[in-house]
């Protein structure tokens, strides 16, 4: 999925926060400012939103000296999440159809992106929280309830910390030991990495790797070769996030991405309107 134009001021944003968390004083933060709009500049335009994302903050880890802006971000969004958890799962155990009510919590938790959203609020997560299970979900469920069922070898592709929390649920409807769990190799945004999914207590649920990038997606140019071997040997991947959607919506493989619409932009390239919760599949898969 290329960048459209309209994603700039999002890609800005998101440099600009960054700068506003991790520069050290007015000198630094002017230095790091100038260095971005050089790098805004000469983005290439053909790659999907997270490339260019990852170009950026990449360049400004360096500028700062701050390797992760939002580590302190991650870690209360893991910690709230946790607290949120419990009530939760238990409604989703006592639902009529668990698998049903664990994918709509994990979709939900889709909402804690701090790459979309600047001054995503505890109680705008604590909301989510509370509707999720009331919330619709579009698209082919039932295929992906076929495709877990038949499934030996699940790649399950994580997005976001504090929604990696509530992606534990729908994890424990999946086949025990036929689970791999994918998180970035490095810190981009607030997306989860291997602390996060430990915190999130996933190590008990299924395997944990990371996917050797640095990217708020999966590019697999960009990945370890270990991943792409495991990226090319499961028999279905669950993608979590927008970011995911984007990176690989036109790779061949047999893909269910999970996640919240959150502009008009992707709407367009996955057929759902924006604010929809939905699972899309793969045509290629």
């Amino acid at each position: 999925m290329k960048t459209s134009l309209d994603c700039t001021p999002c890609l800005i944003r998101q440099a600009m926060e960054a700068i506003r968390l991790s520069a050290p004083d007015e000198e630094t933060r002017i230095m790091a400012v100038r260095n971005m709009l050089q790098i805004a500049a000469a983005m290439d335009f053909s790659q999907p939103p997270p490339v260019l994302t990852a170009t950026i903050q990449a360049r400004l880890q360096t500028l700062t000296s701050c390797a992760d802006p939002y580590r302190e971000a991650k870690h209360s969004f893991n910690q709230l999440a946790l607290e949120l958890l419990p009530p939760l799962a238990l409604a989703v155990s006592a639902a009529s159809d668990p698998f049903d009510a664990a994918l709509r919590l994990a979709i939900a938790g889709n909402i804690i992106d701090l790459g979309v959203k600047t001054g995503l609020t505890t109680n705008d997560i604590r909301e989510a929280a509370a509707t999720a299970l009331a919330q619709p979900v579009l698209g082919d469920i039932a295929a992906l309830r076929q495709a877990v069922a038949q499934a030996q070898r699940i790649l399950f592709l994580a997005d976001n910390t504090g929604e990696i929390v509530f992606d534990r649920v729908l994890i424990e409807q999946l086949p025990r030991g036929r689970v791999t769990v994918a998180v970035r190799g490095r810190p981009i945004l607030n997306d989860a990495t291997r602390e996060d999914a430990i915190m999130a207590g996933l190590p008990a649920l299924a395997e944990l790797i990371d996917n050797g990038s640095g990217i708020p997606g999966t590019l697999l140019a960009d990945c370890s070769p270990d991943f792409r071997r495991r990226f090319a040997e499961a028999d279905l991947i669950i993608a979590k996030g927008q970011g995911n959607f984007e990176t690989l919506n036109d790779v061949k493989a047999p893909l269910f991405c999970l996640f919240r619409v959150k502009c008009a932009i992707v709407a367009g390239h996955c057929g759902y309107p924006a604010g929809s919760h939905i699972v899309w599949r793969s045509p290629q898969s």
